[in-house]
């Protein structure tokens, strides 16, 4: 099993502890990634382009002029798509962008990334953070005695103290275990999870 050191937040060792290897040191497969990012970014796409065909333009209920005897091609509106004004010809309506992944794909994937941050050595555990009150420079602090910039934390639960001390840092995260994803992960740099995180994702990751 793959092993990683748990430190407080003053960086001192307080242990070690044994990574799942399905979970966080498993094959990196870049397909994979590339196929999930894809999907949440599709997902996250409004689809609310939309323009008016001829048949949504106000107006055109008359037919220009008389059909033969004015030495122009007949029509039979003003709103036509070849007219100023008119409709538009086969242009965008509302639509969604979502596509089907299975689910054992996007658990696979979610898997891959989280073993590229370990084999990349961009992983650090914590056996906890603990806020007394929200804080910003306590979790900047922190984040500077290790050394990291561009950073995902992952908690296990709910934290409003150390969700809104990290709010305004630049290039800082925070996400729950439970909302962990391929996206956040790989646009990061830097992964740090609680130990309790960590043991919510194997839960949920493992098979």
């Amino acid at each position: 099993m793959a092993t990683v050191t748990v430190y407080d937040l003053d960086r001192k060792q307080v242990g070690e502890r044994e990574l799942a290897d399905e979970v966080f040191n498993t094959e990196v497969k870049k397909y994979l990634l590339h196929d999930m990012v894809r999907y949440q970014l599709a997902a996250r796409r409004q689809g609310t382009a939309a323009v008016k065909s001829r048949g949504k333009v106000a107006g055109g209920g008359k037919k220009p002029f008389k059909q033969k005897g004015t030495g122009n091609a007949r029509q039979g509106t003003i709103r036509a798509p070849h007219f100023v004004g008119g409709g538009v010809a086969f242009g965008p309506q509302p639509r969604s962008y979502e596509f089907k992944l299975n689910r054992k794909v996007k658990k696979s994937a979610l898997c891959s990334a989280l073993s590229a941050r370990y084999q990349a050595e961009k992983l650090t555990v914590l056996d906890a953070i603990e806020l007394s009150v929200i804080n910003t420079k306590a979790v900047a602090d922190m984040l500077k005695r290790f050394e990291l910039v561009g950073t995902l934390i992952v908690i296990d639960q709910a934290d409003p103290k150390v969700e809104l001390s990290a709010r305004n840092l630049k290039n800082v995260k925070v996400l729950r275990a439970d909302g962990v994803n391929v996206y956040d992960v790989l646009r990061y740099p830097n992964l740090v999870l609680t130990s309790a995180a960590v043991s919510q994702i194997e839960g949920a990751l493992e098979k």
